[in-house]
């Protein structure tokens, strides 16, 4: 099998070069070093719920920058694309699901895919970068949810999942998927997948937030456990920021928390991989209100006028990037993929 898939790889026509989208995150050093909490994030890239929740989650990062410790471990949610088809899933019906998660903000698309694919293998590529480094991991996971909700690519296919990564800054994009079937990413696979199965008599199940979809009880996506100094408190399935932040408050009401900034830029400068419309909405929310993606907008256009944010149409809606992490806007937004995969290339480049 994995000769098979690194022929697939290698034989098809590679695809166009794209600007280096995705980067490790930076450490938020103006944050006091403290013991973080412990963040056990379960998910996986081909579910649309953990994607939806990056609003919620980009806000804790703001708020809480090096406090929290994030760990992601990979459900991995299919091992063959035949699971879903007995499920009843078609590239139809994944389409018209993802024209209904618009609501929660983030960016899909709407063209439906080929067929349905497994998420297995884009799980395994994530731990091969995580085996390098574990930021590299999160950049990958992030590519590859942008990919999956924004494109027509393909989660079990080598070659895609390869043009997703290479727009990921310090990774081997071909290398990391040619490791996709070594025997110690199999592994630590499994490990995740084992650990991701053990939600069995937990808050989690007793909320009605565990699934059993291939035997044991797991945690779904985005499930999070939050622990500091021997206690333990989760948030099952999707949440809102409030459930986060509750818990958070809960453990520790002696951390720092950072005001919303008032200027997008703040919150892009610290944000190599770029953030959604709605990512920025949150981090700016001031009240109790719902995040006014509106106001946020109308922001980022300022910004984007004035030559310190750049826009990259992706899916219905856009990543925004600060200028510092684009070397050649026009070049970049003509050859940034995500914009191409998802049937939009801008015309002109903002200056």
């Amino acid at each position: 099998m994995r000769r098979r898939h690194r022929r697939r790889l290698l034989g098809r026509a590679p695809a166009p070069l794209a600007a280096r989208l995705y980067a490790p995150r930076r450490p938020n050093a103006r944050l006091l070093s403290v013991q973080p909490i412990t963040l056990t994030l379960f998910s996986d890239p081909g579910c649309p719920w953990a994607y939806s929740a990056s609003p919620a989650f980009a806000a804790l990062r703001w708020r809480y920058g090096d406090q929290l410790d994030w760990r992601l471990v990979l459900i991995g949610l299919t091992e063959r694309a035949q699971q879903y088809v007995d499920r009843g899933y078609t590239p139809e019906r994944q389409a018209r699901g993802y024209r209904n998660f618009r609501r929660y903000g983030m960016p899909f698309a709407t063209q439906p895919k080929p067929r349905v694919a497994a998420t297995s293998r884009a799980c395994r590529a994530v731990i091969a970068a995580r085996m390098q480094d574990p930021a590299l991991g999160e950049a990958a996971f992030r590519a590859l949810q942008l990919m999956q909700f924004t494109t027509t690519l393909l989660l079990d296919e080598d070659a895609d999942l390869a043009a997703a990564l290479r727009r990921v800054n310090g990774l081997d994009a071909i290398a990391t998927v040619g490791r996709i079937d070594d025997r110690d990413v199999v592994r630590a696979y499994e490990a995740d997948r084992a650990l991701a199965r053990t939600a069995e008599g937990s808050p989690t199940a007793f909320q009605g937030k565990a699934a059993s979809t291939d035997g044991p009880v797991r945690y779904t996506a985005p499930s999070v456990i939050f622990e500091r100094d021997g206690r333990r408190l989760e948030a099952g399935g999707f949440q809102t920021i409030e459930a986060y932040d509750v818990l958070i408050a809960n453990l520790d009401p002696t951390l720092s928390r950072r005001p919303a900034p008032s200027d997008p830029l703040e919150a892009l400068e610290e944000a190599p991989n770029g953030l959604a419309t709605a990512e920025l909405a949150e981090i700016m929310r001031t009240s109790p209100h719902p995040a006014d993606r509106g106001a946020a907008e109308e922001a980022l256009i300022g910004s984007a006028a004035r030559g310190d944010v750049v826009r990259v149409p992706t899916g219905d809606d856009a990543i925004w990037l600060a200028r510092s992490y684009v070397d050649d806007s026009a070049r970049f937004l003509r050859a940034s993929s995500i914009a191409a995969a998802s049937g939009v290339v801008p015309l002109v480049a903002t200056s």
